[in-house]
């Protein structure tokens, strides 16, 4: 009696859309740990390819090439890098958790319990977005360290920085629902999110763009999160600030309900 009292309870309170707490907490603590427990393969190798891309853009260009936008080119695309580095990780801890679940068949144990759509999405955004933060937080201090970059806005950044982290951790969510297969997956990540991340002002200011292809380059909303992120940083943009805050949150609103609606039915993880 006592338990079926509290399945009702339960039941009634799942009914009315009170949030289970505790299983949405398990589930961020499970996302986080999944990328600590490996933290020299999500951590310590995307800080070691960031600093490879500052080192080798610093010998090879930074000598010669002028300064872009009044700052040293070696500074300006550094906030670009940090950017591209929480994206990839952070598009790349919801996929694989997701992919793997379902590779492996136990998807069932997330799906499962009384988790509503909203909390596994905040659940799963959770642990994309302390990923990416970690990694921000650790290539500034690098920064800090090597080249002297000290945020000029450091809220603004970290705004960005959690956007960042929480699109691409929504795009990862959708991308990883959608795939049954690792080469399906590999194939969003090569000829998708990868390419958006490389055309999106990391390396360059769209300034420098005929005047097509810049506009082309706006509807890339990753060029916003690194111009964000880099006005931000360096103090520099080549967009609106709150442009680019706006334009970010509302795609990340956008992908987000999309990933809540494919959890909602169930789409090519019930079946």
């Amino acid at each position: 009696m006592q338990m079926n009292h509290e399945m009702g309870k339960e039941m009634g309170d799942r009914r009315f859309g009170r949030m289970n707490w505790l299983g949405l907490k398990t589930l961020s603590q499970r996302e986080i740990m999944r990328f600590l427990v490996v933290w020299t393969q999500t951590l310590l190798a995307p800080l070691t390819t960031a600093a490879l891309f500052l080192m080798i853009f610093t010998v090879a260009i930074g000598k010669t090439r002028g300064d872009v936008m009044g700052v040293p080119f070696t500074h300006f695309i550094a906030p670009g890098i940090l950017m591209m580095t929480v994206i990839q990780n952070a598009f790349a801890n919801t996929s694989s958790s997701i992919v793997i679940s379902k590779v492996q068949g136990n998807i069932v144990d997330t799906l499962m319990p009384p988790l509503s759509p909203l909390e596994l999405v905040l659940g799963y955004l959770a642990g994309a977005v302390a990923r990416g933060v970690i990694v921000a937080l650790l290539l500034s201090a690098g920064l800090a360290l090597f080249l002297g970059i000290t945020p000029a806005h450091p809220l603004l950044a970290l705004a960005f920085v959690v956007l960042g982290a929480a699109f691409l951790g929504a795009v990862g969510m959708v991308a990883g629902i959608y795939s049954n297969k690792f080469d399906q997956m590999a194939a969003i990540t090569n000829f998708i999110v990868t390419p958006l991340a490389f055309l999106s002002g990391t390396f360059y200011s769209v300034q420098a763009l005929p005047p097509m292809i810049a506009e082309m380059t706006r509807f890339n909303p990753i060029f916003y999160l690194i111009d964000g992120v880099r006005f931000g940083v360096l103090g520099v943009s080549d967009s609106a600030p709150m442009l680019a805050l706006t334009i970010s949150a509302l795609v990340t609103l956008a992908v987000s309900t999309l990933a809540w609606a494919l959890f909602r039915s169930g789409y090519r993880l019930k079946s």
